[in-house]
């Protein structure tokens, strides 16, 4: 007799069939890749036993090689070598090339903002190069499990806008991965720390990596987290500390701006392994290659080198301070940190942080790896190895979302630190009689002005009934899915015409936006309110203005006489140069004067009005 399986929703139809999933850290300066086996995370190594993947590709004739042994020629060869793409990607060439420490490529122009760099093997953009290293993780995880991945989940910082996010799902796609969800690394780490602990509360992510550094504030409770405020620096990390100590030794050793960039590749290197010495060791030796076959010796200790440090780890620091205040938490509320990313193994780090929270840092977990843990763990249960445990995880938008209205204001649709996915829809109308199109313009940014917000993308929706002004409906849907992409979507009502576009701009925020964005919106919220309250006596006075022109034309002549006509025109020009000026309260004086003047005339408007409605009708009809 057959047996009849039944396979519940979720299930995979074979149940004793495990579905292979992985979890990737695409990293700035290293890459891991992990998977669940026997319930536990664990991250994958190649042939000889390494689980670190520096995100270096070196170009050749003969093709592309990824990892340790790109790195190992990354002196030798460094035009066609190609690391930290991570910092690249989802950016225009003007902000690579503004990113402020030395990028030893040679950039090729193009009739786009995606940057493209030269290499022996043709040109390549950050995408190609990062799915180079997705590829690489995907074979590895492969050939170690035997077969082939379901899905991914990648990781990305909390900061990345939708420019940078796009850009990394496509370069899984390019490298030929199903992925199931970007997943925010310091998302990742709370679910690989909180499995692993049961700890309800709220925790502190302090992620630093190579090149990014991200600061989550998050409430765990019953196995849901939830993102309470992101914060962080797209452009600070491990990175900008070999930069600092190259510099320092570039000054030691008397070597100047002007070196190539072979020598400049070679004390990146020697930076970051005096670096890492410096984590166990008081001083670290120095023996730097010059041109012409020579050297220089020296030395540092770590006090030095704390102190080079200690600049990076204060702007950490200001974005942890932030994230606080948008979370209205004080830092004794705080009942964990985790550290994570490469770089908090830096001593000077460990202490700082431990000094601001009041707390010493968990550093159970390797930080190098955490991120992939939960990648991996969130990647089984989407795949249905696990459904009963399937994790829910709220992350949030970094930034408001919203529309340009009349006057150039932003009407905020979804507020920052908004749990997602989250679809949010706003009704709005016409602003002139018979507008039968409407411009949408979608921003990003916490002030009140279009012109101190981001601008995101552009649409129309057409074929707009020809109504009176205000009379049409149209409502405009903002949807955001796991993955902090945006749709935005606008539908009349009473026609049901539509228009919509999915938001991927060309390129990513510039550094400065990233950090100045938040910190303006507080430091300017009273000039932005006074600014806000002066646009929107405008528009009403220029709503006001538009409406009385129109009556005029209609009846004004039938209805008044050229006294009352001369008073009105009188106030409608005091309401018009009102308008044009910078007093909020002036203008609104000017509307109640102008109505005041009108009152006449819009009785007998609406008198008249009345008059023709009842026209060949009784009165009892209306009764009735």
């Amino acid at each position: 007799m057959a047996l009849l399986q039944i396979a519940e929703p979720g299930r995979s139809a074979a149940p004793h069939q495990h579905r292979l999933a992985a979890g990737i850290d695409l990293g700035t300066t290293n890459s891991l890749i992990a998977t669940v086996r026997s319930g536990r995370a664990e991250t994958l190594a190649d042939a000889v036993g390494r689980h670190l993947l520096p995100s270096v590709v070196r170009y050749t004739e003969e093709g592309p090689v990824v990892g340790d042994e790109a790195k190992a020629m990354a002196a030798l060869d460094p035009l066609n070598t190609l690391a930290s793409a991570k910092r690249l990607i989802g950016r225009g060439i003007a902000e690579v090339k503004g990113l402020g420490s030395r990028l030893p490529y040679e950039f090729v122009r193009t009739d786009t903002a995606v940057p493209r760099i030269r290499t022996r093997a043709g040109d390549v953009s950050p995408i190609e190069v990062s799915a180079e290293i997705l590829r690489t993780l995907a074979q590895r995880a492969e050939d170690s499990l035997g077969g082939e991945l379901t899905g991914v989940v990648i990781t990305v910082p909390a900061y990345f806008d939708d420019a940078q996010r796009q850009a990394t799902k496509d370069a899984a796609r390019l490298a030929g991965l199903k992925v199931l969800r970007l997943l925010n690394e310091p998302t990742a780490a709370a679910v690989a720390y909180g499995l692993d602990r049961g700890a309800d509360g709220l925790h502190a992510v302090f992620d630093l990596g190579g090149g990014t550094f991200d600061i989550s504030i998050l409430r765990l409770r019953q196995g849901v987290f939830e993102v309470l405020a992101t914060g962080g620096d797209s452009a600070l990390g491990g990175d900008d500390m070999d930069h600092a100590l190259a510099e320092w030794i570039m000054a030691q050793a008397g070597i100047g701006d002007d070196a190539g960039h072979q020598v400049l590749r070679g004390l990146l290197r020697d930076a970051r392994a005096a670096k890492e010495a410096l984590t166990d060791q008081p001083a670290a030796p120095l023996r730097i290659a010059l041109p012409g076959g020579h050297h220089w010796e020296g030395r540092i200790d770590r006090a030095t080198f704390d102190g080079l440090v200690d600049p990076l780890i204060s702007r950490a620091l200001a974005a942890c301070r932030r994230a606080l205040r948008d979370a209205g938490l004080k830092v004794g509320e705080i009942k964990d940190v985790v550290m994570v990313g490469g770089a908090t193994r830096v001593p000077r780090v460990r202490e700082r942080v431990g000094e601001f929270f009041g707390q010493p840092p968990l550093v159970d977990l390797d930080p190098e790896r955490v991120v992939a843990y939960g990648a991996a763990l969130q990647a089984d249960a989407l795949v249905g190895n696990k459904p009963d445990g399937e994790l829910l995880l709220l992350d949030v938008i970094p930034l408001s979302l919203g529309l340009e209205t009349m006057g150039g204001l932003v009407e905020r649709i979804v507020p920052r630190n908004t749990p997602i996915p989250v679809a949010r829809a706003q009704e709005f109308t016409t602003f002139k009689d018979g507008q039968t199109a409407m411009a949408l313009h979608v921003v990003q940014g916490e002030r009140d002005l279009v012109a101190d917000c981001r601008s995101l993308a552009r649409f129309e929706l057409r074929g707009i009934p020809p109504l009176v002004a205000g009379a049409a409906r149209i409502r405009v849907t903002f949807q955001v899915d796991a993955d902090g992409l945006l749709n935005v979507t606008a539908v009349e009502q009473t026609s049901g015409v539509q228009a919509q576009v999915e938001v991927k701009p060309a390129h990513g925020l510039t550094d400065g936006e990233i950090e100045t964005m938040l910190r303006d919106s507080l430091t300017h919220s009273q000039e932005d309110l006074e600014a806000r309250r002066l646009r929107e006596q405008q528009v009403e006075g220029q709503r006001t203005i538009e409406a009385l022109i129109a009556a005029l034309a209609k009846d004004g002549e039938a209805l008044l006489s050229p006294a009352e006509r001369q008073t009105i025109e009188a106030a409608l020009a005091a309401l018009r140069d009102r308008v044009a000026g910078t007093e909020g309260p002036a203008i609104k004086s000017a509307i109640e004067a102008l109505e005041q003047a009108c009152a006449g005339y819009v009785e007998r408007r609406m008198n008249t009005s009345i008059q023709r409605a009842m026209a060949g009708h009784k009165v009892e009809e209306f009764a009735s």
